[in-house]
């Protein structure tokens, strides 16, 4: 089991044993380290077991479910409060807003035990006669089942792209004279995957006995679905027509309908865009959303690429919510052979992250100082994480803003807005002059957490007249800015951000997640801030 699996089973352990009025020590306990779970990139089943404790939620009680999840993948003491608990009450406990109090009362004082019955509910005003439910909550709940419903069977691309790329090399090993190849959704890195797509010329049925080797299931000899619900569509290509199916089953439909051709006429891909007087668009960008503007203008060779990247900004050490010292996200940013580190933890207000309070920025800006003068191979600058108040303003007053080398502004509170409260509340904040970056422009996580809506073309503006940049968060359940709107950034001369996030030292690499959608959206290296060397950063910060 991955971090991601034991966080949910983790999860799901606290909601139902809070639903059956369980200890509330030990629910606390659960829901803490399934949070922690979630933001981990190292496998804490690969970790000695003595170490488990120093991770922030684990204790002695915790550290045996664990164990018991790495041993059997099953936690004995939940499956027996899931006996007692109706199949649709562990779905509603899934839906966004609805915690397991709210969800004990739907249950017990409406008799509603599954999520189609909550909806009609919802839909006939029922909900709003229960005590603690009103009109805009029983708006909201509707709200947030059809998006849980919509996303069912989607996983987070970089979730999958480990197990597909192993998937690959089985598959040749087990058929060594085939062709494979990724095709649909997955070969345009897209955000969020529903199937995976993979061409070739080797017959269905061997393909058929390759898979089920693996554990998948089917019905016939073309769809498949592994243990976790991963379906894999096979495609049957002769290899004469391998390139053009390959070419065809990859770029969106709305790709090839901008290029409106008719695909007998061509033998090969790059003739298809010589036709129309363009560089060949890269796969990633094959989407219908003004790739050929951007072919018109640019090269495949101008896209940023990993290795472009100079320095790692947004980052958080243990000064807040983060795992590691500063020293040691430092460290790691020297391994990774890059010039400069932004630690940018949360503000004073962030008290669910351990934000900082003034006394506490300065002995964080001591030990950057101290850091610095050891140190040759890197360079840490002083930044923070600003949480943007309900008002727009930032979380500090001015004396302390002007003291950071720079600031990211962001959003993490009350997010219900509308459209135009949202955006004019991002504005102040692009507005005030101490502010460099917009973090994470919408606050989505992808599959869990619809962004709030924003005009993102005066967002775009704002930024452009501010002299502001906009942060692709690269965490891959965030990737926000939304890859849509990258083009558009760049022709009004904003600059994308590449940023982790990373609350530990892993996470780093989390950057790898984030200049794939940067690709997507035709990010090119000179539009990107942390691709520039540590003298050009400087020079931009003194701008």
């Amino acid at each position: 089991m991955d971090n991601f699996e034991i966080s949910q089973k983790l999860g799901t352990y606290a909601k139902v044993l809070e639903l059956h009025e369980g200890n509330a020590f030990k629910i606390k306990a659960l829901a803490s380290a399934a949070y922690t779970l979630k933001k981990m990139q190292e496998s804490i089943l690969d970790m000695p077991p003595e170490k488990w404790s120093e991770i922030r939620g684990v204790g002695k009680t915790v550290s045996g479910n664990i164990s018991e999840l790495g041993e059997t993948g099953e936690l004995q003491a939940l499956n027996d409060l899931l006996v007692q608990t109706p199949v649709g009450i562990v779905k509603i406990l899934q839906i966004k807003g609805l915690g397991p109090k709210k969800v004990r009362s739907i249950w017990r004082d409406m008799e509603i035990d599954s999520v189609d019955d909550l909806y009609d509910a919802c839909r006939e005003n029922r909900l709003v006669e229960v005590k603690g439910f009103g009109a805009k909550t029983q708006a909201e709940i509707i709200k947030n089942i059809e998006f849980m419903l919509a996303n069912e069977g989607h996983f987070h691309y970089a979730r999958i792209h480990d197990f597909a790329m192993d998937l690959m090399i089985h598959l040749q090993e087990q058929l060594p004279e085939a062709l494979f190849e990724c095709v649909g959704d997955f070969a345009r890195n897209t955000d969020t995957i529903e199937r995976l797509d993979i061409l070739s010329d080797a017959y269905p049925k061997d393909f058929s006995v390759a898979l089920h080797s693996l554990g998948f299931t089917s019905n016939d000899d073309t769809l498949f679905a592994n243990p976790s619900g991963l379906k894999v569509m096979i495609h049957y290509s002769s290899e004469e027509e391998f390139e053009m199916n390959d070419f065809l089953l990859s770029a969106h439909p709305e790709h090839l309908k901008l290029l409106e051709f008719d695909e007998d006429e061509f033998e090969a891909v790059e003739e298809v865009y010589n036709s129309r007087e363009l560089h060949e668009i890269p796969v990633e960008m094959r989407e219908g959303n003004r790739e050929l503007d951007w072919a018109k203008k640019h090269t495949q060779n101008e896209l940023v690429v990993f290795e472009d990247l100079k320095g790692c900004l947004h980052n958080h050490s243990t000064y807040s919510d983060g795992l590691h010292s500063l020293k040691d996200m430092a460290g790691a940013c020297v391994k990774m052979g890059l010039e400069y580190f932004g630690i940018c933890d949360h503000s004073q207000s962030a008290f669910y992250a351990n934000g900082l309070k003034v006394d506490r920025l300065q002995e964080q800006w001591e030990e950057i100082d101290m850091l610095n003068a050891k140190t040759q191979k890197i360079k840490l600058f002083k930044g923070i994480e600003s949480d943007i108040l309900n008002n727009g303003n930032l979380d500090y007053e001015e004396d302390i803003l002007k003291q950071f080398d720079f600031v990211v502004a962001s959003v993490h509170s009350n997010l219900k807005m509308d459209e135009p409260t949202a955006t004019q509340r991002l504005i102040k904040a692009i507005e005030n002059p101490y502010t460099r970056i917009l973090g994470h422009p919408t606050g989505r996580l992808l599959l869990m957490r619809q962004g709030y809506p924003i005009n993102h073309s005066k967002i775009i503006d704002a930024c452009a007249a501010n002299g502001v940049c906009i942060e692709l968060n690269a965490h891959p359940y965030r990737l926000d800015i939304d890859w849509r709107y990258i083009y558009e950034a760049m022709e009004k001369g904003v600059l994308i951000s590449i940023n982790p996030d990373a609350h530990q030292k892993e996470g780093l690499y989390d950057m790898k997640w984030g200049v794939k959608s940067a690709r997507k959206g035709g990010l090119i290296k000179e539009m990107c801030l942390n691709a520039k060397n540590l003298a050009e950063f400087e020079g931009w910060l003194s701008q």
